[in-house]
C-alpha cells in the first residue's frame, strides 16, 4: 500500500489536493501563492494566482475550485530545498474565501469575515450535498507579539450570500470532512491531534454536546506521542484518514474512534491526502516539506465527493 510513486516535485508546499475525474491533481502551493494543476505525467501547469497562501481546496457546484486562503505566512528556509511556514506574513492582509474559474483562473473573493470578525487563517474545506460547505480557520500565530488566535468552525454558502461560525472555540483547527450519509462533519485539530465529530442539524446548524465539552463537539480520538494532525479525506467505509505531521504518515480513524493504524510517510510534513483513480482506489499524498505529489494504492475506496464526479475538469 505504501510503495509510492512521486507524480512531481519542485511544488512550494503543496497542499488542497483534488483528484479531477481527467486523471489531474489540482493543489494549492502556498507559497507560490498559486493553485496549479499537475498532469499524469507530472507536468505542472498555473491556473491561478490568488497570492497570500492558498491552503486549502475543493471543487463546487457551479465547477470553480474554492479555496481557503490563509493570508501568508513567514517561512523558513533549510538545506537542500526544504521549507516551513512559521507564523504570519509580515505583510499578512487578512483570510479569506475565494472562488476560482478554471477555465479563465479568474479569482472571486467571497467572504473575508463573519459576523463582524475577520477571518484569520482559513484553511480547509467541505462541501455537501446542498451547495453550501464547511469550512475550518486555523488561526495565525504571531511571534513578535508571542499572540495565537482563537478559532472555529464555519459554514458558508457557494454564492457568496451567508456565513456562520458553527462551533467555537477550537485549538488549530485544521482538516475537515463530512461522514458518508452527512450526518457528522469530522475536524482534526493541529496542535491538539484530536479528532472531534459534530452532528449536523441542517446546513450551517451543529447539535451541541452539553459541557464539558468546550464546544459541542464528540472527541473521536486524540493522537498518542508527537504528533499533529492536518488536513483529512473519508473514506467508503466511513475511516477518517488524517495526514499527520512530526511522525509523519496518514493516521486511520474509524468513526467511533477505535481501530487505528499508522501508515508512515517520508516527509515530517505530510499534509493531505485525496481519493481519486476510476475506483478511487487511488491515495494522492502532498509531502510539504519536500514539495512533491506522491501517489499510491489504497485497501478502501475514498469517498465520492459532492460535486465532483459530475465535472470533468
Amino acid at each position: 500500500m505504501t510503495e509510492l510513486r512521486t507524480v512531481t516535485d519542485g511544488l512550494k508546499f503543496p497542499e488542497g489536493p483534488i483528484a479531477m475525474p481527467d486523471g489531474s491533481v489540482i493543489l494549492v502551493e502556498i507559497r507560490r501563492g498559486t493553485l496549479t494543476r499537475v498532469h499524469p505525467d507530472g507536468r505542472k501547469e498555473v491556473v491561478a494566482e490568488p497570492g497570500g497562501g492558498p491552503n486549502g481546496a475543493a471543487l463546487g457546484p457551479d465547477g470553480r475550485v474554492y479555496v481557503c486562503n490563509n493570508g501568508g505566512n513567514e517561512w523558513f528556509d533549510e538545506p537542500g530545498g526544504l521549507m516551513r511556514p512559521v507564523g504570519q506574513a509580515r505583510d499578512y492582509g487578512g483570510g479569506r474565501i475565494e472562488a476560482v474559474d478554471l477555465e479563465t483562473g479568474a479569482v472571486e473573493v467571497l467572504y473575508t469575515e463573519c459576523e463582524g470578525r475577520r477571518l484569520k487563517s482559513p484553511n480547509d474545506l467541505v462541501f455537501d450535498g446542498e451547495g453550501g460547505f464547511w469550512f475550518t480557520d486555523l488561526g495565525k500565530v504571531r511571534d513578535w507579539e508571542r499572540t495565537w488566535d482563537r478559532t472555529g468552525i464555519h459554514y458558508a454558502r457557494a454564492d457568496g450570500s451567508f456565513i456562520t461560525e458553527a462551533a467555537f472555540p477550537l485549538i488549530t483547527p485544521n482538516g475537515i470532512g463530512l461522514s458518508p450519509d452527512d450526518s457528522a462533519v469530522y475536524v482534526a485539530e493541529t496542535q491538539t491531534g484530536r479528532i472531534w465529530a459534530f452532528d449536523i442539524e441542517a446546513p450551517g446548524v451543529l447539535k451541541k454536546q452539553p459541557w464539558p465539552s468546550p464546544h459541542g463537539g464528540r472527541l473521536v480520538d486524540q493522537t498518542h506521542g508527537y504528533r499533529m494532525l492536518d488536513s483529512l479525506a473519508v473514506d467508503a467505509e466511513g475511516n477518517i484518514c488524517v495526514a499527520t505531521l512530526m511522525d509523519p504518515g496518514i493516521s486511520i480513524v474509524r468513526a467511533d474512534g477505535s481501530g487505528l493504524e499508522h501508515v508512515p510517510m517520508p516527509d515530517p510534513y505530510t499534509t493531505n491526502i485525496c481519493f481519486g483513480g476510476p475506483d478511487l482506489r487511488t491515495a494522492f499524498i502532498t509531502l510539504s516539506h519536500t514539495g512533491k505529489l506522491v501517489s499510491c494504492s489504497w485497501p478502501a475506496a475514498g469517498l465520492p465527493l459532492h460535486h465532483l464526479n459530475a465535472r470533468t475538469g
